[in-house]
């Protein structure tokens, strides 16, 4: 009997016409790291009395369809991902592309992913998924990679997959080498780590349903929040703090091939951090900062993609 390994598991995704509705194709294979991606349904102990010490049988409660996938920040995958978070992009171009991802939308794409284990076989669809958040962290070294986290509205589970043969991508990972944070335009030095979170806060319509699923996930107020750790060698981001106005962080990763992702929070406002002194080694100190929307551009960050790829 063929045992299932994390090492054959696939993935695929396809953005649905109808929510909750798997497409009949256009599916895409997708590089993944890890998933918890998966469907749960618990069950609810007996309360009833006057049947002697032993319970009577459960029942069923609703059913929950979410998870996190760990993807690896690349320049032609990512963009599902980032399409899931902010909506549709603004592309320019004539190859190579520019594909802006803007934040504000009211209404987000759902998707349909499908896992699949063919030794097994099984292959799960997880149909009507949309993306609550959004988040990776910059470092020096160790793999790249971001955690999206989503909520679906049901799994089917079969035997045969659904997706085909889905559409391969050209995989060029960007790596923590590839790097870099600017603060209104220059270069922010001394940055030993920093962390970004995307959340689109979404709202569960759990409405009563025979099949126990939800109606749907509306986003709400996002939040784009995260954390940057400095060597103190300067008092600019603490005098920041102290005064209260906003900055711009820009963080960008690009290949020497050409293609890029930058990640541009327009109007960041940084805490007034502890500056500890815990030995004699170097002090560090860090921001745990909050993004708003900035009034001129009307909106609280822009994710730009530059790759060969003509279209999401």
């Amino acid at each position: 009997m063929a045992r299932a390994q994390g090492a054959r598991a696939q993935m695929a995704l396809a953005f649905e016409t109808v929510y909750g509705t798997p497409p009949v194709g256009g599916f895409t294979k997708m590089p993944f790291a890890s998933t918890t991606l998966g469907a749960e349904q618990p069950l609810l102990n007996s309360e009833l009395l006057g049947y002697g010490r032993d319970p009577l049988a459960p029942i069923k409660d609703a059913v929950t369809a979410d998870g996190d996938v760990v993807v690896p920040i690349d320049a032609e995958g990512f963009g599902f991902w980032l399409k899931a978070a902010f909506g549709d992009p603004v592309t320019t171009g004539t190859g190579p592309w520019t594909h802006e991802f803007r934040s504000g939308a009211w209404t987000l794409p759902s998707l349909s992913i499908e896992t699949g284990m063919p030794e097994v076989p099984r292959y799960a669809i997880y149909s009507g998924c949309v993306l609550d958040q959004l988040s990776w962290q910059m470092q020096r070294s160790g793999l790249l990679t971001a955690t999206a986290r989503l909520v679906a509205q049901g799994e089917a589970v079969g035997t045969v997959s659904i997706a085909g043969t889905p559409a391969p991508i050209g995989l060029k990972r960007f790596g923590h080498f590839n790097g870099s944070i600017t603060r209104n335009g220059a270069a922010l030095g001394n940055v030993v780590s920093a962390q970004i979170s995307y959340a689109n806060n979404l709202d569960r319509i759990e409405t009563i349903r025979a099949d126990g699923r939800i109606d749907g996930a509306d986003p709400s107020i996002a939040a784009l929040t995260g954390s940057i750790e400095v060597r103190f060698a300067d008092s600019s981001l603490v005098t920041q703090a102290m005064v209260g106005d906003p900055c711009a962080l820009e963080f960008s990763y690009a290949l020497p091939s050409g293609e890029s992702f930058t990640f541009t929070v327009h109007a960041v406002y940084l805490p007034r951090p502890r500056i500890e002194i815990s030995g004699p080694q170097g002090v560090q100190a860090t921001f745990d900062w909050q993004a708003a929307r900035d009034g001129a551009l009307g909106r609280m960050c822009t994710a730009t993609l530059i790759n060969d790829r003509e279209e999401y």
